[in-house]
């Protein structure tokens, strides 16, 4: 899983990127789309004082973070879908925080820069209600956001980058940073479930590795997809197999896929147990497929090498 936000001063270029991550397949999540929203319902022009007056309505009423909480319930949904999101329009450090005690360390901050006068001359050519008709209408909205705690969360950012040169520069350096950042893993399951084993039961089992797998049963076939792997790496550093685990991994490397068999049964009680793939009333068939992760990186992740039952290079993040 990987969430990745946008934070800069009003014109430094957070819809381009958000543009530039839709074309590299990225789902986003605009924050601002919260605010015009409730400006539809209030049946208000989207202008730039209406706007500004919602959101600092909506964070007086219900927190500094509640835009962001607002988002939540589409950031989840396109995570389980795609396993990263983009999240454009980060206004302040609260927001920042809650994004991190709600994903952890799945979340990644990058910061867009670009001088008051460059941006003041893209409103120009910016086909908006909500546009400027002048560089002290700008200084205003950079003061209300500051307000928020705007520059405090760019301070605080993963990565910076600058959008002051040609649009094909801002393109290329953030194609680039995004597709480093866009990595995970897609995890694919499958099983037969024979007469005498409980339909429950099994889906419980895949559940207790994989708790945000997503089920579909035909006939005796069951098929699920994951993303989040956390609580199977923590049970395999829990039971103390990485070792074995590792084994089993570089065994069953095909390109950018791994492919391993579990025992359904020791699944059941949140354990993991690897077998053969003809083991009695089938194993679960597990496929971890690799986006732009390395092979390596990945079995440093999920099972790194111990000395003495402990991990030598163990490694937080994908």
């Amino acid at each position: 899983m990987r969430l990745i936000a946008f934070v800069g001063y009003p014109l430094s270029g957070k819809s381009t990127a958000s543009k530039i991550a839709k074309s590299l397949g990225i789902p986003v999540v605009t924050m601002g789309d919260v605010v015009r929203e409730e400006a539809k319902k209030r049946e208000l022009e989207p202008t730039d004082k209406n706007l500004g007056e919602i959101a600092k309505e909506l964070r007086a009423k219900y927190g500094m973070n509640a835009i962001a909480k607002r988002c939540v319930p589409k950031i989840e949904k396109l995570i389980k879908e795609k396993g990263v999101v983009v999240i454009d329009g980060i206004r302040g450090i609260d927001e920042v925080e809650f994004f991190k005690k709600r994903f952890g360390e799945n979340l990644t901050l990058i910061a867009i820069e670009a001088p008051l006068d460059i941006r003041f001359q893209r409103s120009k050519f910016r086909k908006r209600q909500d546009s400027l008709s002048s560089i002290e209408e700008l200084k205003k909205r950079d003061e209300r956001e500051e307000s928020w705690g705007l520059k405090k969360a760019m301070e605080v950012a993963d990565f910076t980058i600058e959008n002051t040169g040609s649009m094909r520069e801002f393109k290329e350096k953030l194609t680039e940073l995004l597709k480093r950042l866009s990595k995970g893993v897609e995890v694919y399951i499958e099983t037969t479930i024979h007469p005498t084993e409980n339909e429950g039961k099994v889906v419980n089992a895949i559940k207790n590795l994989f708790p945000d797998s997503e089920i579909e049963i035909f006939k005796d076939k069951l098929y699920a997809r994951a993303n989040d792997i956390t609580k199977f790496r923590n049970l395999l550093k829990k039971q103390r197999i990485l070792d074995a685990a590792r084994f089993e991994f570089i065994k069953g490397r095909k390109d950018n896929e791994v492919t391993i068999y579990l025992n359904k049964q020791t699944a059941t009680v949140s354990k993991v147990n690897f077998c053969d793939e003809n083991a009695t009333l089938s194993p679960l068939i597990v496929r971890f497929r690799l986006i732009n992760v390395p092979f390596g990186r990945f079995l440093d992740y999920i099972a790194p090498e111990t000395r003495d039952g402990k991990p030598i290079k163990e490694i937080s993040r994908l």
